[in-house]
This record gives C-alpha cells, sequence and structure tokens, in this order.
C-alpha cells in the first residue's frame, strides 16, 4: 500500500498537485466545518458556481482568472446582502436569486466563445495536475488570512452560531460577524478553484466538515479532524487517480463524499448496537 503511494507522487508533477491539493483541503475544512454548522453549505455551493462568469471574463480579457473570481465573488456577497436588506425576503431566495443568475450569466459567457470548449472543462472540474508555483503562493496567503480570520473571529462566529439575538446582546455584532463568515467563504472558493473546480471545490467545502461533525462537537477540535478527512481524500483521491487514470480533482471529490458515508454508517451501526446493549446497572431477571 505505501509503495502505491509513494510511486504516485515520485513526479514533481505530482508532488506540485499533492501540495496544492492539501492546501486546498485545510482552507476548505477550516471555514467549511462553520458552513456546516451554521446551514450555510446552500451559500457555498452558490458560492462555488456563481465565480464562473468573472472567471470567463477575465479568460476572454487576458486578465488573471483569480481576478475574475474575486470580482464575482464580491459581487455575489454584496447582490445576497442587498437583496436582504432592502426586501423581507430570506438569504436563501437572495442566494438562490443570486445562483442562478451568475451561473447563467457565466455558461452565456462561455457559450459565446467557442475556443473556450477545453477551458470550460478545466473552470468546472478544476486541474490539480496542472498547479503552478503562483497558484501555491494564493494558496498559502489565502491559508494566513483564513487562520487569522477564523481566530479573531471565533469568538463572534461561535455565539452567531448558537444564537444571534444573544450575540447581539453581547455587543458582538453578528451581522459584521455573518459578512466576515462570507468573505472567508468566499475566498477560499476563489483560492481553490484553480485545483478542484468551480464545481468540485463544494465537495471539499463541506464532505470533510460535516464528517468531523459526526464525530465530534467542539469547534476547534472539529476544524481540525476536517483536515485530516480533507488530507486523507487528497492523498487517497491522487493515489487512485495515479494508478486507475481517472480525473485527478472528481477523484479527490468523491473519495471525500465517500468517506463520509462510510463514517456515517459506522457511527450508526455503533449506535445501533449500544441502544440493543442492556444497561451495566439492570437488575438480572429472578428465577
Amino acid at each position: 500500500m505505501f509503495q502505491l503511494v509513494t510511486d504516485a507522487f515520485s513526479s514533481q508533477l505530482t508532488q506540485r498537485a499533492l501540495v496544492g491539493g492539501l492546501l486546498a483541503a485545510t482552507i476548505t475544512a477550516l471555514i467549511g466545518t462553520w458552513v456546516v454548522v451554521r446551514g450555510l453549505s446552500f451559500f457555498g455551493d452558490a458560492m462555488a458556481h456563481g465565480v464562473l462568469p468573472g472567471i470567463a471574463l477575465a479568460a476572454i480579457w487576458g486578465l488573471d482568472l483569480t481576478i475574475g473570481a474575486i470580482a464575482s465573488a464580491l459581487v455575489m456577497v454584496l447582490g445576497i446582502n442587498v437583496v436582504h436588506r432592502t426586501t423581507r425576503l430570506s438569504d436563501d431566495t437572495a442566494i438562490g436569486l443570486l445562483f442562478v443568475g451568475m451561473l447563467a450569466l457565466g455558461v452565456v459567457i462561455i457559450s459565446r466563445e467557442v475556443t473556450f470548449a477545453g477551458d470550460l472543462t478545466a473552470f468546472l472540474f478544476g486541474d490539480v495536475l496542472g498547479v503552478r508555483t503562483a497558484d501555491l503562493w494564493i494558496g498559502v496567503g489565502a491559508l494566513a488570512v483564513t487562520v487569522v480570520g477564523l481566530v479573531l473571529g471565533h469568538r463572534s462566529f461561535l455565539a452567531l452560531a448558537v444564537n444571534r439575538d444573544k450575540a447581539e446582546a453581547l455587543g458582538l455584532r453578528p451581522g459584521l460577524a455573518h459578512v466576515a463568515m462570507l468573505v472567508l467563504l468566499s475566498l477560499a472558493v476563489v483560492a481553490t478553484f484553480r485545483v478542484v473546480g468551480t464545481l468540485l471545490v463544494f465537495g471539499l467545502l463541506v464532505a470533510p466538515p460535516a464528517t468531523a461533525v459526526l464525530l465530534v462537537r467542539r469547534m476547534p477540535v472539529a476544524m481540525l479532524v476536517s483536515v485530516g478527512f480533507g488530507w486523507f481524500a487528497v492523498v487517497a483521491g491522487l493515489t487512485i487517480s495515479y494508478h486507475a487514470d481517472t480525473a485527478a480533482s472528481a477523484t479527490v471529490a468523491g473519495v471525500a463524499v465517500c468517506v463520509f458515508f462510510v463514517v456515517l454508517i459506522a457511527t450508526e451501526v455503533v449506535a445501533w448496537l449500544r441502544r440493543l446493549r442492556p444497561p451495566a446497572d439492570a437488575a438480572p431477571a429472578s428465577t
């Protein structure tokens, strides 16, 4: 087994893919834990799709794709907050409107450029084997900002997750904390879409954190466990991809989701066995 892993990462290409994948998994796992706990998975999915028009326009205009992704992410965050503040519509409605609108715009832009047929696959599904050194530095910077943001905002994020009204009573400014969390989520998507693509980034953003939450409840521990599951998905996914000749990014995301269901089944079986076990202090039946 160990030989299979070392063979998969024997070249500089796959080693760079491994580093890029581990960075992406770490960033998405840290903020993804809060996404799962706060029920923001729909926003994460919308954000992963919503950066597509900015990426497409950046490619057309010859700009760095990251700049386009940042622009689209800002439009998503600002648009959702505008709809929420100026109407009586829920956040889900605002997210759904921006989600469909931005995705449709991205598809329209790409459909007008015949030469984008190959680029579209990379936009949507990523190219972990094509990770550049510049992408790694972007990942390092995004990871640093994410860690600092989560450390500084931990108390506010925790209070917001428990009770928004209580957070406001404590002077923790839940509205600002909510926006800060959305910004960190946007940063995670922008920093990782080159590695796993705008569609598959959602797998790393949700699957490892959801798996961790099945096992632990304390947020700092859950984030660390989530990172561990994310790293496992990257290593196992890239190893399988190398030997089975499958799409690398999709294999990584698929492994992350499979691990979730394996852990879910295991926890349910353990819970079922505990229910079958008689209490330790139960009195023996009289004869």
